[in-house]
């Protein structure tokens, strides 16, 4: 079984429904593939209970429908899964679910790109033909837990922050969250406020900043330079929190919106975590060198016991497993070669959505500019 179209779009989280809305309005036919039962799945299953956007609504919007005019400033988890879905409906996307897209070539002969996927249901094969590929499969579709000696005999539960969902059931037990990122500073927040004697590794670089401060640091930028605007921010910052150093965490030399924009690392959003840190409620801990049993060493030879780890150590991207002759577009990581924002077009009709670290503002960039670069020559091939 064969189906043609003239965009295939590979993966049905925000990225690809994006893509796929911004298709329609420009009436450009498309198919959308995706391996879960469901769009948006990090969203819908792998997301902790607490989630909340990061970032104010006004910077979080997809392209063509906003959010309602209730809708809080800093949007729940699902209430972000109720807007997808009235996407969903109002762009009239349908994706084919359980299609698990297994390879991905560009024929040079006939100038179309050739899927093969599995229909994860009944394990039959279906092939796709499309002029256009759009990876949108995200830059995380795969979790990453880092190579630690001995952790696969650790005695507790490992696991990774895309299972975890609530501190409920971890109450009176000693924790260890690993990575300092806004998933485990609030899934540490979270933890000790169920009753759990939470630690944290904290083995990088971090600006910590309240959601009004990142706030007005994105409205600023848009009228000031930048580098004015971060030395603003660092010093409110400062303000609010103190030097947090002695607690274990030193901020980058680069501002944070700097940083953001060079590396595509976010600034932390306190939801409460330093002020327990200040408190000792969560202790700060430096990297991991192995583990014995529940026993964890610590560089210095520290150490502690656990009766679990949550490992907030982020994703992969998958897109090397699948996509052949991508390499003028991605790199051995699956993320773009090019830099942000020049990052989304390959050769022969190859895109990415949602891969350049820019949020949900970024992969609406993406959406737009591909959609408006495959019209540009739809109508040739047509």
């Amino acid at each position: 079984m064969e189906e043609q179209t003239v965009v295939l779009i590979v993966g049905a989280g925000p990225a690809g429904l994006t893509t796929a809305a911004c298709l329609t309005q420009l009436s450009i036919p498309y198919v959308i593939v995706e391996r879960e039962d469901c769009s948006a799945s990090l969203w819908r299953n792998r997301a902790y209970d607490r989630l909340k956007l990061h970032l104010a609504k006004e910077f979080c919007e997809l392209p063509h429908i906003s959010y309602p005019a209730d809708a809080p400033t800093y949007i729940p988890k699902d209430q972000f899964v109720k807007y997808l879905d009235n996407y969903i409906e109002c762009f009239n996307i349908r994706p084919k679910y359980h299609t698990a897209i297994e390879s991905c070539s560009y024929d040079k002969v006939r100038k179309c790109w050739f899927g093969m996927a599995r229909d994860m249901t009944t394990l039959v094969v279906v092939r796709f033909m499309a002029r256009f590929l759009v990876v949108a499969s995200g830059e995380n579709s795969a979790a990453n837990i880092p190579i630690i000696p001995g952790l696969h005999e650790f005695s507790g539960e490992a696991i990774h922050s895309s299972r975890y969902k609530s501190g409920t059931s971890y109450s009176g037990k000693n924790v260890l969250v690993v990575g300092c990122g806004n998933s485990g500073m609030e899934i540490a927040y979270d933890l000790a406020s169920h009753g759990a004697n939470t630690s944290i590794v904290v083995h990088s670089l971090v600006h910590i900043m309240t959601k009004e401060i990142i706030r007005l640091g994105m409205t600023l930028v848009q009228h000031i330079p930048l580098n004015v605007v971060d030395d603003l921010l660092v010093r409110m910052s400062g303000f609010v929190f103190g030097d947090l150093s002695r607690h274990g965490i030193v901020r980058p030399k680069l501002g944070p919106l700097l940083l953001k924009a060079k590396t595509g690392r976010y600034a932390v959003i306190d939801v409460g975590t330093i002020g327990l840190i200040k408190d000792g409620a969560i202790k700060v801990l430096g990297n991991i060198s192995k583990i014995k049993g529940n026993i964890v060493e610590f560089e210095g030879g520290k150490e502690n016991a656990f009766d679990a780890i949550v490992f907030a150590t982020g994703y992969k991207s998958m897109a090397n497993t699948w996509l052949k002759n991508g390499e003028s577009m991605l790199n051995n990581d699956g993320l773009p070669k090019k830099e942000f924002p020049n990052h989304w077009k390959g050769a022969n009709g190859l895109y990415c959505v949602g891969l350049a670290k820019r949020g949900l503002a970024g992969i609406a960039m993406d959406a737009k500019n591909i959609a408006n670069d495959i019209l540009s020559s739809y109508h040739s091939y047509t």
